[in-house]
């Protein structure tokens, strides 16, 4: 099988196109490695895997996506510009990269793999604030008052930002070309991803960008009071979400699912500090800033529609994957010191 990874020497598409590739099928990896530390991801999956073909390549450019896309079996589309505050700065590179990247894609598709099965990640910034849900403190923590399970696919979409506006509009466009063209599209709107390979900071991949401080003995910047709750999900317990969904494409074409650690992995910033200055051994120093624009104080996701339609659930819990990421920072840590030694 012939897969397309765009954006795949990011941190979730360094993950797939690792996957699929130690499963035996035809890599290829599109990134333009405009991303400060994807690089290094592009030299070890090549590492790794050899077979993967790797080309530098933008998804603006229409004519490089026709060439990726021709004769593909299944495509995963990941490239996007990833942070709400990057796209508040600059909107129009925002809806150049997530809006018309994505729309190339689709044309490509549409034109030259339209049997291909075709996977856009969404966000849940499309949801906006979510201001008409009561919201409760629960110690360090805030509450939905009358949500147990998250957020639904059943929710109002309400764009807020330009980061929610540009995937917010290639998240239906995704979707209409399934009710228009008939392609086998599949959009994952999803919450707080994490794991190995994440070249996080303080605006996107916040979970490695703090478990990188609590190593290094550095501080954090809280935007907040730091009681805002995010649902975080391990990378691995997404690459089988998109595993299965993409082997029940005769249901899952057309749709979309609200994907993330759901209830049982659901954290504050306040608590994952906790975390992982118990795995970790150090005291992280935090200071508190203001809230940024668009910033939810809780989001956790209802998952429950992707394990009735393709069996899917997260099966990593919240504190596992933190000591694995934690271990596989450390690790990187150490043979960057074992080589500069």
């Amino acid at each position: 099988m012939r897969i397309l990874v765009t954006g795949g020497a990011g941190f979730v598409g360094t993950n797939v196109a690792s996957h699929f590739a130690s499963e035996g099928h035809q890599v290829v990896v599109l990134d333009n490695l405009s991303r400060r530390g994807v690089a290094a991801n592009r030299d070890w999956l090549l590492r790794h895997h050899p077979s993967i073909e790797f080309i530098e390549g933008d998804i603006r450019d229409p004519q490089a996506v026709a060439r990726v896309v021709r004769g593909a079996d299944r495509v995963f589309h990941l490239a996007a510009q990833v942070a709400v505050t990057t796209s508040v700065t600059d909107p129009q590179s925002d809806f150049e990269i997530n809006l018309t990247g994505t729309f190339n894609m689709l044309e490509a598709l549409r034109q030259h793999a339209p049997r291909a099965t075709f996977f856009f990640t969404s966000t849940n910034k499309v949801y906006g604030g979510l201001e008409d849900l009561n919201v409760v403190r629960q110690g360090e923590r805030y509450a939905f008052e009358t949500q147990p399970e998250g957020v639904s696919e059943e929710r109002v979409l309400d764009f807020h930002s330009p980061y929610g506006c540009s995937k917010g509009a290639a998240d239906q466009y995704v979707r209409d070309y399934a009710r228009i063209y008939g392609l086998k599209t599949v959009v994952f709107r999803m919450s707080c991803i994490y794991g190995p390979h994440q070249c996080g900071n303080e605006d996107q991949g916040w979970v490695a960008h703090f478990a990188r401080e609590a190593l290094a003995g550095g501080g954090l910047s809280i935007f907040g009071d730091g009681r805002q709750v995010r649902d975080i999900l391990y990378v691995q317990d997404l690459v089988r979400a998109f595993a299965a969904a993409a082997e029940a494409s005769d249901v899952t074409a057309g749709q979309i699912y609200n994907i993330g650690g759901g209830p049982e992995n659901a954290i504050s910033l306040l608590e994952l500090i906790s975390e992982l200055e118990e795995i970790t051994g150090r005291t992280i120093r935090t200071t508190f800033q203001d809230w940024r624009p668009g910033d939810q104080r809780i989001y956790v996701t209802n998952v429950s529609r992707a394990y009735r339609e393709f069996g899917w659930r997260p099966e990593i819990s919240k504190r596992a994957g933190l000591r694995q990421l934690v271990e596989f920072l450390r690790a990187g840590s150490e043979a960057a010191a074992s080589v500069s030694g």
